[in-house]
């Protein structure tokens, strides 16, 4: 219980954000999310306005499997690794450290470190939900701390977790601390989500009902259930996207698939029928459902109506293509290397075509270059969805106040990235160190494959 409760909030009063922050959490042009499906794989793009900043495949042989909770088999449990391995059913075993191990009273002396060869032995069943899924070499990532996410909050299955997002002013989370309160479960925690902003009591009531139900469930199945077998999987990955990410800030959600649209439309209709308003069917999806009879009488291609791919209309396929690229101008003429590696990736920024005019010096020619890298770098993170250890280089500034405006602005756009980064000031090297958490594959591994001739170096020689 000590390592859960370092794990998640502990139910006390944490300030929340400025204002002014939380404007600039929630600010930014408003956004498009295009959903195509081609019988393959299901791609969804996010622009705003029309640039392009976030991309996110699931193919139908290789899905996600995060959020999905599996009555697992301890393999074996190492102590010197504070870690146990654990084979859910997946074809590979995935790995259970100590702080995310449900320790029972009795497997803890009192006064002692919970130790996990004390909870955990080979052969033994438990109940767990990836959190991470398998990259590379390593399995997927466990923990034994379920939760249940909704629209507007998460339920934490035998918690006493009780926190509501710091993205949110004080006021609003005050209104919610209230009304969330009056609903609670006593044996269960709740965290409140950003998406519960300015939502009514009901709604909220009517979506810690619907996880209840699903926990529910979700005990009565893992009590019969044999080893290795799923006991909960998360929804598609368009509805998790829907329910995870489209809010207010989006003005539409466009979907060239029926069955898919009628999904996101059912889904939305019963969370909120507001936002579900903005989900529309575009292409030939669109035409065979508003002229049944034209479309079922058309003898072939030729007698239906012609329609671009929704990728295409909206020019995510050639900024799809760019984004693979490892150069990416900037708007000065100022330019990006972008550099993939196993260990880290490493960002260059250049001043290319870019001189400054006739009265500029060159502590303008980098200020201004860099400023502009800053913003693009954030939108190159979120689109390639890259993770791990990045150091971006920065060309060197003299001026300190500079150097700590082009951080601020790269801080600045992080606040719209969804996923957890970190971020250090100008190193004495000139060097900016961050991390971004890990989700999922990145634009190039979906996309690409390692070369079989240079194994992944990029490079082939007299040898090969």
């Amino acid at each position: 219980m000590a390592a859960k409760r370092g794990r998640r909030p502990n139910g006390r009063h944490v300030q929340g954000v400025s204002e002014d922050l939380r404007r600039a959490l929630r600010s930014g042009p408003p956004k498009t999310m295009l959903v195509s499906a081609d019988g393959t794989r299901t791609q969804i793009a996010v622009l705003e306005e029309r640039n392009l900043v976030e991309h996110h495949v699931t193919n139908v042989e290789d899905r996600t499997l995060v959020g999905n909770i599996y009555m697992a088999r301890v393999q074996n449990v190492l102590p010197g690794m504070e870690a146990a391995f654990l084979d859910i059913g997946t074809g590979r075993n995935g790995v259970l450290y100590a702080g995310e191990v449900l320790y029972d009273d009795l497997d803890v002396e009192e006064g002692s470190t919970p130790r996990i060869e004390d909870a955990l032995k080979p052969g033994q069943k438990v109940l767990v939900q990836v959190t991470k899924d398998a990259m590379g070499t390593k399995g997927p990532r466990l923990t034994m701390q379920l939760s249940l996410a909704g629209r507007y909050t998460v339920l934490a299955p035998k918690s006493d977790v009780f926190g509501i997002s710091r993205k949110l002013t004080d006021k609003e989370r005050d209104r919610l601390r209230t009304a969330v309160k009056k609903v609670k479960p006593a044996e269960h925690g709740v965290i409140v989500r950003t998406a519960a902003e300015d939502a009514p009591e009901e709604l909220l009531e009517a979506d810690l009902g619907r996880l209840l139900r699903v926990w529910a469930g979700i005990e009565e199945k893992a009590a019969s259930a044999a080893a290795l077998t799923p006991v909960y999987e998360e929804p598609p990955l368009h509805v998790k996207l829907i329910r995870d990410s489209f809010g207010a800030e989006y003005e539409q959600a466009i979907i060239d698939d029926a069955e898919i649209h009628d999904a996101v439309v059912e889904y939305l209709s019963e969370v909120t029928s507001d936002e579900a308003d903005k989900v529309q069917l575009y292409g030939m999806a669109r035409w065979e459902r508003e002229h049944p009879e034209a479309a079922e009488a058309a003898d072939s291609d030729e007698d239906r109506p012609r329609f671009a791919p929704l990728f295409d209309a909206y020019n995510v396929t050639e900024q799809l293509r760019k984004a693979l690229s490892r150069k990416v101008w900037l708007p000065s003429g100022g330019y990006l290397i972008i550099e993939v590696t196993e260990a880290m990736k490493v960002i260059d920024v250049n001043t290319g075509k870019y001189t400054g005019g006739k009265r500029s010096n060159l502590e303008e020619v980098v200020f201004k270059t860099n400023l502009e890298a800053a913003e693009e770098i954030v939108r190159q993170l979120r689109l390639r969805d890259m993770g791990g250890i990045i150091i971006i280089d920065f060309i060197d500034m003299l001026k300190k106040a500079n150097q700590d405006q082009v951080v601020a602005t790269l801080k600045r756009e992080l606040l719209r990235d969804r996923t957890k980064t970190r971020v250090s000031d100008v190193s004495r090297l000139g060097l900016v160190q961050m991390t971004r958490k890990n989700v999922s594959h990145g634009l190039l591994e979906s996309f690409g494959h390692r070369c079989e001739t240079c194994d992944g170096t990029g490079w082939t020689t007299e040898f090969d």
